[in-house]
């Protein structure tokens, strides 16, 4: 339907699986008249297989300029993590805002990857990413914040962590790019429910000490 104008498209709360996530990202795919600027499936039982289609659907369409990415409360672990963070490294994410993958198994691979997107894409305006209740460690958390501490252009504000493994080592890097990268605009870092102690915790005094 090329006359179709649809701006939101809300599915979440329901039961959709890798074959109904497919089935959209195949439509996000293949109709460039789509102007799709919200999609919500959170709260759903979607996978790797359904994120992976979701994020390749996303990458491919030239003409879709998302604004907000729901795919909180499903599956998708760190294979599909890692199909998200293909999308967020390419030229169709720049006009991407909210990305909310909390409470989804994702572990080290998965933000590691994430990590890198916000490295390498100079053009992305995300304002808010949202990864807590995953299982992400120091690993993960590291790549995160060297994103933050090099990506000058990064314009985030909301960086939410909650409920994942990070100690003092991962803590320290996001300490450090608060520290090092005076451009950060971060308006929320929510690390509450980690394993950071008194190391972490100075580290963050730290960088919120020198960051004018």
């Amino acid at each position: 339907n090329g006359a179709l104008k649809l701006e939101a498209l809300g599915l979440g709360g329901n039961e959709i699986r890798d074959a109904g996530a497919t089935a959209i990202a195949k439509a996000l795919e293949v109709n460039g008249a789509l102007k799709l600027e919200v999609l919500d499936l959170q709260f759903n039982q979607i996978g790797d297989v359904g994120a992976t289609a979701i994020g390749k659907g996303l990458q491919f369409n030239g003409a879709l300029k998302l604004e907000a990415l729901g795919l909180g409360g499903n599956e998708i672990r760190d294979a599909g993590a890692t199909a998200i963070a293909k999308y967020l490294e390419s030229e169709q994410a720049s006009q991407l805002e909210r990305l909310d993958l909390d409470d989804n198994e994702i572990g080290d691979v998965g933000a590691t990857a994430i990590g890198s997107g916000l490295q390498f894409n100079g053009a992305l305006k995300l304002k808010s990413l949202d990864l807590s209740r995953n299982e992400i460690g120091d690993v993960g958390a590291t790549a995160i914040g060297k994103a933050l501490e090099v990506n000058g252009a990064l314009k985030l504000e909301e960086l939410w962590l909650s409920g994942n493994k990070i100690g003092d080592v991962g803590a320290t890097a996001i300490a450090k790019a608060l520290e090092l990268n005076g451009a950060l605009k971060l308006e929320v870092l929510d690390l509450q429910f980690n394993q950071i102690g008194d190391v972490g915790a100075t580290a963050i005094g730290k960088g919120l000490q020198f960051n004018g």
